[in-house]
Formats: structure tokens, sequence, C-alpha cells
């Protein structure tokens, strides 16, 4: 037991198992926002078009010769077209999510490598990115 919990002290696996929780916790809340705020909006600017009910019947339901029902078979094209404007959707919420809440860092002083311009450290005497001597 104890070569299990330094193990979960020691790496990164609490840190990850945070990460998973509040990611699904993340994703819930993004998943409702988008169904119940944000597609509505979108199926009545679209004139109410219910996508999921649009499909291609290839094969109607019957009974076989011993009265067992066999299922329809369609293509259900229009449940793919609503996934991928929730996907969409999904997407841009979560670049406005991340964008709002995660700044990016102020580079501080750095000088230009004179072979291939990457910016280094003040106090580099080579460059990270070529190895040249700055």
């Amino acid at each position: 037991m104890s070569g299990f919990r330094e193990f979960l002290l020691k790496t990164n696996a609490m840190a990850l198992a945070v990460g998973v929780i509040i990611g699904v916790a993340l994703g819930n809340v993004v998943n409702s926002l988008v169904n119940d705020l944000i597609m509505p909006p979108i199926g009545v600017l679209l004139g109410g078009v219910d996508f999921s009910s649009m499909v291609i019947k290839l094969k109607d339901a019957t009974t076989d010769a011993a009265g067992k029902a066999v299922p329809e078979v369609d293509i259900r094209y229009g449940a793919f077209i609503n996934l991928v404007i929730a996907f969409i959707v999904i997407a841009l919420v979560v670049y406005v999510i991340s964008k709002a809440f995660i700044k990016e860092d102020i580079a501080g002083p750095s000088k230009t490598c004179p072979a291939c311009k990457e910016a280094n450290a003040v106090d580099a005497t080579r460059c990270r990115a070529c190895t040249t001597a700055i």
C-alpha cells in the first residue's frame, strides 16, 4: 500500500486525476450550455429544422419467417449534422472560455539570435534553437 501511495504522491497521477475530474465537470457544463442555451436559437435561425429526423431509409422494418421482428435500416445523416454543429459550437465555447481564463505569459527581456532570429534569454551565451554563439 505504501508503494501505491508513493506512486500517487511522486508522479503526476494525482494531478491527472484532478484534471480528469475537472475536465468531466467542465464538459458537462459546456454540453448544457450548448444544448440548452445555444442550440435552441440556432434551431430557430435555421427555420426550426429538426436535423435528427432526417434519414435515408434503406430497409423497412419487417418480420422474418419465424415471426421475429427485423428492425428498419436507416442512414441517420441528420443526427450526424446535429453532432457536427454541436462540435463546432462546443469548440467555439471552449476556445472563448480558454481565452478568458488562460492568459499568456508576458515575455521578459530577451536578445535575438543573429543567425536564426530566435528570442533567447538575456544571459544566454548560445541560441536555444540553432546553438549559434550569441
